[in-house]
């Protein structure tokens, strides 16, 4: 796939940023474009993570039931929320003395324990010992240089890259082609993207744009998101079905990333600590 054409007009339509990695989403109007993601009053993309007894990441691929915890701002404190228990408080301002060695793929980082109480909240609500970590920035995360270069780029506990941007053209062929088999479409909460763009004519044009402009900020797209069946889980309800991956693989295979495709990694090129806002004009200029 191709454009002829240098550059496009795109509208940002949607920020979401998921403080708890794994665990759902806050979809904000306005957010800072920080090196290391999205970042909104003082919280921060995958800044938080739930950690199993031996310090290694736990998202809803093991237990979908994460979809089901909610987080918030609240009084200067991180609060999560599931039906049926009283919310979790946990304060911006704490810190441990010291951090513990946690694992994120095949990163070993630092996180700062969020203490018992919480521990014993997620193991009440998800049924199993768990335990919840705040990023340590003293150990940056640096992401892989094969895809970002020198440029520097590193992020907290997301996936490996510090934004993912998907089309909005993108997930209407996904419900064109769901429907065409008489199924159901699907929400762009499975994708559990942190920007939207809409404006672009072709599904899948993502796929060949070298960078997204914003005003004083530049999306640089370095690389394919490979899926999992978290996209097969209803972000409302924790089940689990086959679509739209069963789906997405009849054509969306990437033989060199050894995955099916849906959506691009970014950095951030420009602009880092500047504020996006949903509604946004900006530009989509395309790989020569």
């Amino acid at each position: 796939m191709s454009d002829p054409q240098d550059s496009v007009p795109v509208t940002l339509a949607a920020l979401t940023l998921y403080p708890v990695k794994g665990c759902r989403g806050i979809a904000v109007d306005t957010a800072e474009a920080l090196v290391t993601g999205l970042a909104w009053q003082g919280i921060c993309d995958r800044e938080w993570m739930v950690i199993d007894a031996v310090g290694r990441f736990v998202t809803q691929r093991e237990l979908p039931s994460l979809a089901l915890v909610v987080p918030s701002l609240r009084n200067g404190a991180l609060q999560l929320r599931c039906e049926g228990r009283e919310p979790l408080q946990v304060p911006l301002s704490d810190r441990a003395q010291g951090s513990r060695c946690v694992t994120v793929w095949r990163s070993d980082v630092l996180g700062f324990d969020a203490g018992d109480a919480a521990a014993e909240w997620l193991a009440a609500v998800l049924g199993r010992p768990l335990r919840l970590v705040r990023f340590d920035r003293a150990k940056p995360r640096h992401c892989n240089r094969d895809y970002v270069g020198d440029s520097g780029a590193h992020t907290l506990f997301a996936d490996g890259y510090p934004m993912l941007v998907t089309n909005e053209a993108s997930l209407a062929d996904v419900n064109a082609r769901l429907a065409a088999r008489g199924l159901e479409g699907i929400p762009m909460n499975r994708f559990r993207p942190n920007v939207v763009v809409a404006g672009l004519a072709k599904p899948y044009a993502e796929d060949v744009i070298e960078s997204l402009r914003f005003g004083e900020v530049e999306l640089k797209l370095v690389k394919g998101c490979t899926r999992c069946k978290v996209t097969a889980t209803d972000q409302a309800t924790a089940q689990v079905g086959v679509e739209p991956l069963r789906m997405l693989a009849s054509y969306r295979l990437d033989e060199e990333l050894q995955g099916v495709v849906f959506g691009m990694n970014a950095i951030v090129a420009r602009g880092a600590g500047t504020t996006l806002q949903v509604g946004l004009r900006g530009t989509a200029r395309f790989r020569a």
